[in-house]
């Protein structure tokens, strides 16, 4: 996300803005700012300030769909969802969810991880929430990552993971990515598994993985790694999703209506694994479904890379 603006401009710009952190593991809300009239200096203040709070609010923005999906190409290559359909608006480029039509997304989780290539960051607009309730958290990954003991830092450098998108009826759409990924602008490690979408340790056996995945993904949402946000109509959220993870609270009745736009083309890099994926030695059980999602997939990846030798 490079932009010829130097780093002393861009601070300069963001010094005139109302910046108002709201926790201590990441988030800040920023008044003051229309993000529809930003110039490149403005819009490198904001990439400056996404990348030293990992989640940014701007409220009262109320942009138009075009005004919307035209801040969200500033960052980069957009896409709609690949598996799921807008209620209301149709659009290529624009994703749309409802809670009337089931649009509530209460399990931890980073955009679009079952992708080789997941989401780089998201752009949300609230257009419609409930009076009380359907307040959004997220998690800063570097910091679930830092607070590591030493040895399990150690362990997950050297493992990766199997995502898939089941929770969207296809679980067919499958990736590996490692465990700890490396922020290709911060350089810092962030913890790169959530609930949602992560299937299983590939280098671990399934009740290994059972255990130390399961760990894993409860630790990313310790409330000391946490921001909550309280929407109201118009609100934008900028986030990045190579460092965080989010969580809608289903505490509320009525409608909740937001569109995002969501910045692709990332790779996720990291330590390459220390071990091979686990292949279950010996015959087949009843046991052997635990580990037979892991084995389709390897078998696919070896498939696809003997075409191409």
């Amino acid at each position: 996300m490079e932009t010829g603006v130097s780093a002393h401009q861009a601070g300069a710009i963001a010094a005139q803005w109302d910046v108002r952190r709201l926790a201590g593991a990441l988030g800040a809300e920023i008044r003051g700012v229309a993000l529809a009239r930003l110039d490149e200096s403005a819009f490198a203040a904001v990439q400056a300030l996404l990348l030293e709070h990992l989640v940014l609010f701007f409220p009262d923005q109320h942009l138009s769909v075009d005004e919307h999906v035209e801040f969200g190409r500033r960052f980069g290559r957009l896409e709609a969802h690949p598996n799921l359909k807008n209620p209301f608006t149709p659009h290529s480029e624009l994703f749309e969810l409802a809670a009337t039509h089931g649009g509530v997304a209460d399990e931890w989780h980073t955009d679009l991880t079952f992708r080789p290539d997941p989401a780089i960051l998201s752009v949300l607009q609230m257009r419609k929430c409930p009076p009380v309730g359907g307040d959004t958290m997220w998690a800063s990954l570097y910091a679930a990552y830092d607070e590591l003991s030493a040895p399990i830092r150690e362990l997950c450098d050297g493992l990766s993971a199997l995502h898939d998108a089941a929770p969207h009826n296809h679980p067919e759409q499958m990736t590996i990515h490692p465990v700890v990924r490396v922020h290709p602008e911060t350089g810092r490690k962030a913890l790169y598994v959530n609930e949602h979408f992560t299937r299983r340790l590939v280098e671990l056996n399934a009740t290994e993985s059972e255990v130390l995945l399961g760990y894993l993904t409860r630790w990313v949402t310790n409330p000391r790694f946490t921001v909550r946000y309280r929407w109201t109509e118009g609100t934008i959220a900028v986030w990045d999703n190579r460092c965080t993870q989010h969580f809608v609270l289903n505490d509320f009745d009525g409608e909740r209506i937001i569109q995002r736009v969501t910045v692709m083309g990332d790779r996720p890099e990291g330590a390459a694994p220390r071990w091979a994926p686990w292949v279950r030695p010996g015959r087949l059980s009843a046991t052997s479904r635990h580990d037979r999602q892991l084995a389709f997939h390897l078998r696919a990846q070896q498939a696809g890379s003997d075409r191409t030798e």
